[in-house]
């Protein structure tokens, strides 16, 4: 075992100390004696809160300052939300593990469902997916810029700028707060790649961590959503880009994905669902060309089809 405490860094929003404190819990019980001190850091995407992330440099703004100390040491190990993670990383760092996917569902709050909204309605959000999902369901309301951590979202909308908004239903759980909102359930709204999992990253030459970390991979989850961002990569979607998609398992042999393409005001939307073995890529990358090709113009000109951030 390690004679020093592993650094596992981490954002420092509450969700961000959350989800790190049980990445440590985890790797505790299944390493008994190891210790794992949180290297907390103020991440760039927390600093700017009055723009849309896609704005002012997109995903890799979650995940910079992480990165260089993980590449020159400082820490031996990150904790993330895996669907705020850029789709193409670089090659130096692996995503060694994969916590137990949570809850996949986003809630809505202030309202108990989409459709009791009154015309013109302010829906308060800052993803893309959310946004254009919204609009295509409720095009009659208005999307308002809604950023900042869940504590900040929820004090933004009891303040009254937007009459609802929408989070993450694992975020809450993993808060405590497992009553707040009314879960939009996948059958009429697809949630965001890889939404609900957590990912634990390090240097990929580092074949000791990766070893400790293998221990709490759980493979379902891994590959679930390692087949949502194959399916991202092979759109070629960014921040920009309004994807939705869920991947379940029937069985233990296959995997079923669902994925929806919305222009960014939601008047267009294209559908697909596929069925492939685990870790085949090609079954990711045939739904994704499959979108592409039925696409309408507004909506395949938010995709390159060379992956994105």
């Amino acid at each position: 075992m390690p004679i020093r405490p592993l650094k596992l860094g981490t954002r420092r929003s509450p969700l961000a100390l959350a989800q790190a404190e049980e990445a440590r819990d985890r790797l505790i019980a299944a390493h008994h004696g190891l210790a794992v001190e949180i290297v907390p850091v103020t991440a760039s995407g927390d600093k700017v809160l009055d723009r849309p992330l896609a704005e002012i440099g997109g995903k890799a703004l979650w995940t910079k300052e992480l990165d260089a100390w993980l590449l020159s040491g400082e820490i031996d190990f990150a904790v993330h939300s895996l669907k705020d993670v850029e789709t193409l990383r670089p090659d130096a760092i692996a995503i060694a593990a994969v916590l137990p996917r949570e809850d996949v569902r986003d809630v809505l709050v202030g309202a108990t469902s989409l459709a009791d909204l009154p015309p013109g309605a302010r829906i308060g959000t800052s993803a893309p997916r959310r946004a254009a999902q919204a609009l295509y369901l409720r095009p009659d309301c208005e999307v308002v810029t809604f950023r900042g951590n869940v504590q900040t979202r929820l004090a933004k909308l009891a303040q009254g700028e937007a009459d609802v908004t929408l989070l993450a239903r694992a975020g809450l759980n993993r808060l405590g707060q497992e009553a707040v909102g009314v879960p939009l359930e996948p059958e009429h709204w697809l949630p965001a790649p890889a939404q609900g999992a957590i990912a634990i990253e390090c240097r990929a030459s580092d074949s000791a961590t990766r070893a400790l970390l293998a221990a709490i991979d759980d493979r379902a989850s891994h590959e679930a959503v390692a087949a949502e961002r194959a399916l991202l990569a092979a759109l070629g979607g960014n921040c920009h880009s309004p994807i939705a998609v869920l991947t379940e398992r029937p069985d233990d042999e296959t995997l079923v994905m669902r994925a929806a393409l919305f222009s960014p005001d939601g008047q267009e939307r294209i559908e697909g669902v596929t069925r492939f073995a685990p870790r085949d890529p090609s079954g990711p990358a045939a739904l994704a060309a499959d979108l592409l090709t039925r696409a309408a113009p507004a909506i395949r000109q938010h995709f390159d089809g060379m992956g994105g951030g």
